[in-house]
């Protein structure tokens, strides 16, 4: 592959990716690109198969079927791979024993694009000192140090798996607009797994939702915004006409019924009631709902 072919090739590429542990099978086939330079977002409730498709993607777990990250097989070379791709989890992650610059020293040492210089620049302004012992900072503390050595390591890929976990919502906004503002390139390709999903709706430029090892949504939110449309509607017969067009969920809120629809025409709609696009935890409850043989009950 020649360098103008490799900068065109998608960062992530998997075809018929599937998965047994036993005789369960855990992902079902699934087909996938993800190009250079985008925000993706991996939504799943737990158990879906979200984390085993991110072990497979950071080579950490076999897989049947074929799986290519910048043009490597990730489990067959994961050692060459890690150089280019850098892997963040909960803040609870990091080696509470060490102190800031010791941890600073490990990372330079276990990944060759971390920079001790960088990192050390992006705390400037907070009060996490490098002498500081990591067990001894608060959470909104350890929330900074986590982001500085996220935007400390010069990684093609980042894959950010609930980075924010158990943080209060000031310091998750803080987290992900820095990281957007001050990390992200077009060279730069980011994978986010949350359950806040409303909360990275902002940053992400594509959706995947995995429900029970199957990807049942793959889109960028532009084509999300087109394709879903959300109806409010406030009396039974205005109700009665919108079913008629089908729509993927139903629920009631405060005495009005709320549809989800896919593809439904918006001034058909309009006609009906208030027409607006739906969050992206509301198009998440309403796809991720299990197939039913009773309608009712899907409602």
């Amino acid at each position: 592959m020649t360098e103008a072919e490799a900068a065109l090739a998608p960062i992530v590429t998997a075809r018929g990716l599937r998965k047994k542990f036993g005789s369960k099978e855990i992902l079902h086939g699934l087909d996938f690109d993800i190009p250079a330079g985008r925000i993706y977002g991996l939504i799943g409730h737990n158990g879906a198969g979200k984390t085993t498709t991110l072990n497979a993607i950071l080579g950490l777990t076999n897989c049947q079927g074929t799986i290519r990250v910048l043009g490597e097989d990730p489990f067959a070379r994961r050692a060459n791979l890690m150089e280019n791709v850098a892997f963040i989890s909960d803040v609870a992650s990091l080696p509470r024993f060490l102190r800031v610059r010791e941890l600073f020293a490990l990372l330079s040492n276990i990944h060759p694009n971390f920079s001790q210089d960088k990192a050390h620049s992006f705390l400037e302004g907070t009060d996490i000192r490098p002498e500081a012992k990591i067990k001894q900072l608060s959470k909104g503390m350890m929330a900074q140090l986590h982001l500085a050595v996220v935007m400390a390591i010069d990684a093609k890929l980042l894959v950010l798996d609930e980075p924010t976990l158990g943080l209060d919502i000031t310091y998750r906004k803080r987290f992900y607009r820095r990281l957007l503002e001050d990390y992200m390139t077009e060279e730069r390709t980011l994978l986010i797994t949350t359950h806040q999903v409303d909360e990275i709706e902002f940053m992400l430029s594509d959706i995947m939702f995995i429900r029970d090892g199957d990807l049942i949504l793959h889109m960028q939110m532009e084509t999300v915004n087109d394709k879903f449309a959300q109806l409010v509607v406030g009396d039974e017969q205005s109700a009665e006409a919108a079913r008629t067009l089908k729509p993927v969920y139903e629920e009631t809120r405060f005495g009005q019924t709320v549809m989800i629809f896919d593809g439904a025409d918006r001034e058909t709609l309009a006609s009906l009631g208030k027409v607006s696009t739906p969050t992206m935890s509301d198009l998440f409850v309403a796809l991720m709902q299990r197939p039913t043989a009773n309608p009712e009950t899907a409602k």
